[in-house]
């Protein structure tokens, strides 16, 4: 069920354990081929696809479709919250739903940036509504040995606009990319225990703006994305999703 396609009384009457997906995403930039919404398109694409499996178990919060993007400023049309601005929208939508009896929310995220604000809100809220079951999902953390067995790019290919979100692309909005001008990440050198992409993350935390990272915007390499691996991405991520929506309704 779609949130904010119900009326308020049909909203009262549900089944208040019904898992509601809130999706946290972006808009900035993603290198010359994507959509500054793609992070937007790539998280509502896994909630509505989820939806469309089933539709009678699930309920779809309005999407959260700023984040924190600070680093990605260098690149026009980008834009952010502050940490502190997306912590309190998060906060203030999860409030309002757990005022109406819901139980059940997952937070699906679908930015880089969000991360570490979004385990900020878990615990905080986690801790405040003790009453619930509160869920922050990234959905390249689900993957694990499957995404891996889909990697053709090799280490650092999978980051940002890279081979993974170029292929969900090609699925979800194929019109919107530019395949004229896929090009390789333009990676810039650093600390050896600094370097990750979505399949193995850095061993450490280091702060770069995505504009020393890389040049062009894109970390990662877009040359071996496809369709069909944008469908089996797809795939996987659902399927996990739909374990843990079974797994809070039985609980």
């Amino acid at each position: 069920m779609i949130y904010d396609e119900l009326t308020s009384t049909q909203i009262g009457q549900l089944d208040k354990q019904i898992p509601l997906v809130l999706v946290l995403s972006a808009t900035e930039q993603h290198g010359p081929h994507l959509p500054i919404a793609t992070d937007r398109m790539i998280g509502e694409h896994f909630a509505r696809t989820l939806h469309k499996q089933i539709p009678e178990k699930v309920l779809l919060l309005p999407t959260v479709s700023v984040g924190c993007s600070e680093h990605h400023m260098d690149f026009s049309g980008s834009l952010t919250l502050s940490h502190e601005t997306f912590i309190k929208q998060v906060e203030d939508i999860v409030t309002s739903v757990v005022k109406h009896g819901f139980k059940n929310i997952i937070l699906l995220n679908s930015h880089g940036g969000n991360q570490g604000v979004g385990q900020v809100l878990v615990e905080k809220l986690g801790y405040r509504f003790s009453q619930i079951n509160l869920v922050l999902v990234t959905w390249w953390k689900l993957g694990d040995k499957e995404f891996s067995a889909l990697n053709e790019s090799g280490p650092n290919g999978t980051g940002h606009a890279g081979e993974f979100e170029t292929s969900l692309l090609l699925l979800i909005a194929p019109h919107l990319v530019h395949l004229d001008k896929l090009e390789k990440g333009k990676h810039s050198s650093t600390f050896s225990w600094a370097i990750g992409d979505m399949l193995k993350g850095p061993k450490v935390s280091l702060y770069r703006s995505i504009k020393k990272m890389t040049s062009n915007g894109v970390y990662g390499d877009p040359t071996h994305a496809s369709k069909e691996k944008g469908e089996r991405i797809t795939k996987i991520v659902v399927g996990k999703l739909e374990e843990i929506v079974v797994d809070l309704l039985e609980a």
